[in-house]
């Protein structure tokens, strides 16, 4: 419409066929004379016509700092009035809350300094609206207040206030037609969820409708139909009856079932140079002959079957499950096709995110590197085995085609904290006040190599430990270690001060597993044990330990603080009596199993298996701080650490229960863990722990306990803390109800 006017401005103003002879702006503030000139097209010396005059209307509009733009000629002189937006000087955005400002600020995007802009501010209002109905909220009122800070108005106060709509809650969602699922069949698949009688609770459906949602869906009951063998299944797009009168909802699906069908024949079409082994891989499929059909097991065989052909280097093959149903006996026939396409070769590995850590030291985790025949499998192994080091708080790999022939793999990381100094006071469940200093670094200087020093006193210990680790020696396969420690400890019964110092060589062995062996030498001193002590076969004084141990380890998780697939196991025999006074043999294994539901039921739930095992060999001259002992963080929660076993010694003046340990224990403990705050990496966790230890048998002491906690990825290292209640316990027992730790592997 302003085009229209001034074209009829220009047309009652300006004398075609006429020279240009000067050219000057009214109004003009923001661009310079020159600058505007230059962008209207027009010269002094030009003939005047209708198309360059309106030409240099339309370019100045196109910049954006005008409102009104006219041209104005007397006698070949040009005057081109112009009337500027104003400028916004402040701007205030009212009525949002904080989770939401800074999304808002981008929305909006306006800024002081810039010009003032009803046409986009209107589509900015729009956007606010559609942000808030993707968040669930919808009638959203946002309104601009415009206050003049001059006489000519050319500069404003600015004051967004957005009024945030109301939730639309779901009070039902109708399966018309649906006999054989119920609503709470489907219920877990669907994000838009019927409200339940305690909504309002953290745990419970809400009923928030969540509009961007819908069309996916049908999709997802569909999808549920065809996991239980309803391959005739057919669903409707959502009918969705919005009452806006109260902000309330129904939700329709029309449902189709059909029958339910069972694999008749599973089998495999591929280009014979594959040379697969057809059959091996058919019998461990998920989905067989004689199953009921279900599309999740149908999936779970396609990304096998892909990882089998990817591992021959076929990187983009393509599996297409051909289904022929057969309607008279309700059996489906399944038949993956195999297009394996062009093998793929490795053309450069780049490394990027590494501000600390060098390149060799990320290199030598990689099973896949230039030149190589790509296999999804070492990709995979490489991605995990980075993430094992506890150097880096995140690690992707990614993909980039080149050619038909050549990808880049580029191996992107975040490095996480690896190095620590500490020093205060605290206060430990088990220990009391604590004072404690370190300074620890896994990856000093981003060489690989991990070395710590420490010295910490509590109620019952103070002891100090100095150390230093090369996990690869030359980028090798070759690891070296050794530490200097002291223990000065204080226990219930007796004082034990101990000294030593080992080291460690090790070598691993293949991609998952490590030998190691470690030569320790310990001096301990142990005085204050009473007569109750001795009758039990314990002796104050000083003992001399030199002991050798081999062992073996194997670690094959996806990650390091906090795994969600794979096993840590390890195994190791300890020989004492290469030399010194103290001789005994003592076996260790132990074992923890992870395994995540996310590929299986979307949620990050995590469930977590550890055990541990211990038994001692010719323990008859063995002195009381070695024996085996439960309790604690590391075996049973909710019991005191070395509390278990107490044992009752009796002689003339009295009883007394006495923490003498055992030969041989067991332990175990079965987790659950959960998101909770995910992105401050808060998890909750509960748990079952479960021990038994003794002497002449397993199970002389048995305790359980069970609990739920909070583990917490912070800045210092992972924090731990758990609310316990004990079982079968004891009344000479030392129990509580609260553990907490920080800096330990969850």
């Amino acid at each position: 419409m302003k085009k229209t006017a001034f074209f009829l401005i220009f047309c009652s103003n300006l004398v075609f066929g006429t020279e240009i002879k000067s050219i000057k702006f009214e109004g003009l503030k923001q661009l310079s004379p020159l600058i505007a000139t230059e962008i209207s097209g027009l010269r002094i010396g030009q003939t005047i016509t209708g198309q360059n005059t309106n030409r240099a209307i339309i370019k100045l509009f196109e910049q954006g700092y005008f409102e009104d733009v006219y041209i104005k000629e007397e006698n070949g002189n040009i005057t081109i009035h112009v009337k500027e937006k104003p400028i916004i000087a402040k701007l205030d955005i009212e009525g949002v809350v904080t989770n939401d400002r800074e999304a808002m600020e981008q929305i909006i995007g306006l800024r002081p300094g810039q010009t003032y802009d009803k046409v986009a501010l209107n589509r900015v209002k729009q956007r606010v609206k559609q942000y808030y109905e993707v968040k669930g909220y919808f009638d959203t009122v946002v309104e601009v207040e415009e206050k003049p800070l001059n006489e000519d108005g050319s500069s404003l106060h600015l004051t967004v206030v957005v009024n945030r709509g109301e939730n639309i809650i779901i009070k039902n969602v109708n399966l018309v037609g649906a006999k054989k699922l119920s609503y709470s069949s489907i219920e877990p698949s669907i994000a838009n969820k019927q409200r339940e009688i305690f909504g309002w609770m953290w745990g419970f459906n809400d009923g928030k409708l969540k509009i961007t949602e819908l069309p996916n869906d049908a999709a997802r009951i569909k999808d549920e139909y065809m996991k239980r063998g309803y391959l005739e299944a057919e669903v409707s797009s959502p009918y969705l009856n919005a009452y806006m009168n109260n902000y309330s909802a129904e939700l329709t699906y029309y449902i189709h079932e059909g029958d339910r069908y069972r694999v008749s024949e599973v089998s495999i079409q591929t280009p014979d140079f594959l040379d697969l082994d057809k059959e091996s891989i058919i019998d461990d499929f998920k989905l067989e002959k004689g199953d009921k059909f279900n599309s999740n097991w149908l999936r779970r065989d396609i990304a096998k079957l892909e990882n089998i052909v990817a591992d021959k280097g076929y990187a983009y093959v393509e599996i297409y499950p051909d289904l022929k149903p057969n309607k008279e006996d309700n059996t489906v026939s399944i038949n993956y096709i195999v297009n394996p396409k062009k093998e793929i070769y490795i053309r450069n590995v780049t490394i990027s995110g590494n501000e600390k850590t060098a390149d060799r030291v990320i290199r030598r985790e990689m099973y896949l590197t230039e030149g190589q025949l790509y296999n999804r499998s070492d990709l995979v192994d490489s991605q995990n085995s980075l993430r094992r080091t506890g150097y880096f708080e995140d690690v992707q790999i990614t993909e980039t085609r080149v050619n038909e022939n050549e990808i880049d793999l580029n191996v992107e990381v975040k490095e996480g904290p690896t190095g620590s100094i500490t020093g205060g006071i605290g206060y430990g469940s088990g220990d009391g006040f604590l004072i404690n200093g370190s300074i620890s670094e896994k990856n000093i200087f981003g060489s690989g190599l991990g070395g710590h020093f420490s010295i910490e006193k509590s109620k019952d210990q103070l002891s100090t430990n100095i150390g230093l680790t090369n996990p690869r020696v030359y980028d090798s396969e070759w690891s070296l270690g050794g530490q200097i420690y002291l223990r000065n400890s204080d226990w219930n019964n007796y004082k034990d001060k101990t000294y030593g110092f080992s080291t460690t060589i090790g070598r691993k062995l293949g991609r998952y597993t490590n030998i190691f062996l470690t030569y320790e030498i310990e001096k301990s001193s142990i005085k204050g044990l009473d007569k109750y002590y001795e009758k039990a076969g314990y002796q104050n004084g000083d003992n001399l330990k030199s002991s050798l141990i081999p062992g073996i380890s194997f670690n094959n998780t996806d990650d390091y603080f906090i795994p969600r697939s794979g096993l840590i196991a390890s195994a190791s025999l300890e020989y004492a009596g290469i030399g010194g006074n103290t001789k005994y043999i003592k076996t260790m294994a132990n074992l923890n199993w992870y395994f995540g539901f996310k590929d299986y039921i979307g949620w990050d739930l995590i469930f977590r298996y550890r055990a541990n095992a211990g038994y001692i060999f010719n323990d008859k001259d063995m002195p009381v701080n070695r024996k085996l002992f439960l309790g604690g963080l590391k075996s049973i929660r909710g019991f005191d650490g070395r509390s278990i076993p107490k044992k009752q010694i009796c002689i003339d003046s009295g009883c007394k229960y006495i923490e003498v340990g055992g030969n041989k224990s067991f332990n175990n403990s079965f987790e659950l863990s959960m998101p909770l705050i995910d992105r401050i990496k808060m998890r909750f966790v509960v748990f079952f722990d479960y021990g038994m230890i003794g002497d002449n048998s397993w199970n002389e002491e048995k305790r359980h306990s069970t609990g739920a906690g909070i583990e917490w990825t912070t800045a210092v290292g992972p924090l731990q803390l758990f609310w316990v209640k004990p079982f079968n316990k004891k009344p000479y027992d030392s129990a509580n109800n609260f553990e907490f730790t920080i800096g330990t592997r969850f």
